[in-house]
């Protein structure tokens, strides 16, 4: 079970860092992704996180605004979002497949744990 939170109102400009937090005492060997999905779009992957944080991935449209990351010993897996634009509003979601591979894992279907998601509102 995965629980997001963080979400919220934000200006244009702003920062905002979501958390995802699991139940499992296995997290620690879970692969962690964030998606979102805007109003009217179809679900998308924002970015992942291997088991111990080794390697993380990135949409090239977000690379550079938003880091993940994660705390393994709280179970936690954060989304750290700068520079914000109107065009991030969405609901967030993370997601979570038990895998030790490093590679990304961008497509939803390859998870099998998702949070009831997060809502991000930016505007003026």
């Amino acid at each position: 079970r995965l629980v997001e939170s963080g979400g919220t109102w934000v200006q244009p400009g702003d920062s905002l860092r979501l958390s995802c937090k699991g139940s499992e005492n296995t997290f620690s060997s879970y692969y962690v992704g964030w998606f979102r999905q805007a109003p009217g779009k179809e679900r998308e992957f924002v970015a992942g996180i291997t088991w111990g944080g080794g390697n993380v991935h990135y949409s090239d449209s977000m690379e550079g605004r938003f880091i993940i990351s994660r705390e393994n010993a709280k179970r936690t897996v954060y989304l750290q979002m700068n520079t914000m634009k109107p065009e991030d509003t969405a609901v967030y979601y993370c997601a979570a497949k038990e895998t030790y591979d490093p590679r990304p894992i961008t497509t939803s279907y390859e998870y099998n744990i998702w949070g009831q998601g997060t809502r991000v509102t930016v505007s003026s």
